[in-house]
């Protein structure tokens, strides 16, 4: 057995564990990878990155669609599926390919293969050709998650309910597709899935869709999708799926106890993911793992000293800025640059068209604490950008604490809100108030403006509505 000494060993490759190898070995740290599979991990591959070349294509078609309102004519566009899919690859092996020239620019070490630690925290590491034993003086954990499987009583559910990995290069564009799950993935499919023609229904177990996000933002974006067509069933468990030549959902409503048959061409669970705890030989050290997550303390520590985790096999949020965010602390933890925990403020993203974006309390959070609270709400249709783009709909809603001007969220849905999402994380960051918002000179004409405008509606002093 082929025996190799590192200063920190990582144990998978995705936006958690290639960022903290590139800080580490920034540092001088010897570091190896190890991978079991695709270099850049689910994000990279399936999941953030080729779901956005999809979405992409199928704004792209929209936009196509609606070519009169442009004062244009496009007859007979139609998409191809196996075009669409072809370019969300190359887009994801072109970002892994850039991963692997990093990698070799900062001199990190990559082995292939499945790792398992034993219980002198050595590692060993499997593939085809050989095994390795990896000894590194620290252990970061970044394997990520997968998806969670349907659990419906009595029913072992066929294995041809897509996850999230089928749903990414169908075979072909469904006429009928049931979506189980409004989280981000589910959304985002939905909406992927609606504009290509698909005939959608989402079920969702909570009252609304997008459940965590602010409740403005969940009923502005559900009437939106709806109005494209797509069909929400929120207050609805699924107690059995059927499959013959269809599936057949049975679906009960919570509320009324009303149960309905329903029948689609494809299915997609998109009810959660898990971590990726198993077969790494925790149960040989000290590691605590807790609803299929590794408990975590300050910059990763586990109860196992020198093994640390991040990203995804943490546990929620789950999120590739997260996970890279977290990386970087790790390693500064470990190399004695950092002592002092920061507190984290997280952005969050779905890419669904319209997209939403949100930092920070919501409003029905922000009041449940008690806080004395301001609330500013401009929408898009008074953004002279938006108008111009013909993308008027949606708001930007920020929460301000009364007395200080501290920002405490904000809620945006609308075009490109994922990219405005990011000024409200500084502005979070650098503590910064109403009173910095108010003062600062947003360029014009730009989506950005209706942060200005929302901060100012929220003291009672906005400008164009």
């Amino acid at each position: 057995m082929i025996e190799q000494k590192y200063d920190l060993a990582i144990i998978g490759s995705g936006p958690g564990g290639y960022v903290a190898a590139i800080k580490a070995a920034q540092i001088n740290m010897n570091v190896v990878v190890i991978e079991k599979k695709d270099l850049g991990g689910i994000c990279l591959n399936w999941g953030c990155i080729p779901t956005k070349a999809l979405l992409r294509s199928s704004e792209i078609y929209d936009f196509m669609k609606n070519s009169s309102t442009f004062g244009l004519k496009i007859k007979n566009a139609e998409p191809d599926i196996n075009n669409i899919i072809k370019r969300s690859r190359d887009v994801a092996k072109k970002l892994s390919n850039g991963i692997d020239f990093l990698f070799k620019k900062n001199n990190i070490n990559l082995i292939y293969g499945s790792a398992k630690i034993n219980k002198n925290k050595e590692i060993e590491v499997k593939n085809s050709k050989s095994i390795k034993k990896v000894i590194a003086k620290n252990i970061i954990i970044a394997t990520g998650a997968s998806p969670k499987k349907l659990n419906i009583e009595n029913n072992h559910v066929n294995s041809k309910v897509w996850s999230y990995f089928e749903a990414m290069a169908p075979k072909k564009i469904p006429k009928t597709i049931g979506i189980i799950g409004s989280g981000a993935i589910g959304i985002e499919f939905a909406s992927f899935f609606n504009s290509l023609g698909s005939n959608v229904s989402v079920f969702e177990m909570q009252q609304e869709i997008l459940p965590n996000e602010d409740n403005d933002v969940s009923e502005f974006l559900r009437k939106s999708l709806s109005k494209k067509g797509i069909s929400f069933y929120t207050n609805s468990n699924i107690i059995d799926i059927k499959e013959n030549k269809t599936f057949i959902i049975k679906s009960k409503d919570l509320k009324s106890g009303s149960i309905e048959n329903h029948d689609f061409e494809n299915v997609l669970a998109a009810v959660g993911i898990r971590g990726n705890t198993e077969n790494l030989g925790l149960e040989n050290t000290k590691v605590t793992i807790k609803n299929n997550q590794i408990v975590t303390h300050d910059f990763g520590s586990t109860d196992e000293e020198n093994i640390y985790a991040i990203g995804d096999v943490t546990g929620a949020p789950w999120l590739a800025h997260k996970a890279s965010h977290e990386g970087i602390s790790c390693v500064e933890y470990i190399a004695g640059i950092i002592k002092s925990r920061e507190k984290m403020v997280i952005p969050s993203c779905v890419y669904s068209n319209p997209q939403v974006a949100s930092i920070g309390l919501t409003e029905k959070i922000a009041i449940s604490k008690g806080l004395n609270i301001k609330v500013g709400k401009f929408p898009l249709s008074a953004n002279g950008k938006a108008l111009s783009l013909s993308e008027s709909e949606g708001f930007v809603k920020t929460i301000f604490e009364a007395n200080t001007g501290q920002i405490l969220g904000a809620h945006l849905v609308g075009v490109e809100v994922t990219e405005l999402i990011n000024s409200f994380a500084l502005a979070i960051k650098l503590e910064a108030t109403e009173v910095d918002i108010f003062s600062t000179i947003f360029p014009h004409p730009t989506i950005s403006e209706s942060i200005h405008e929302s901060a100012l509606d929220a003291f009672d002093r906005a400008i164009h509505i």
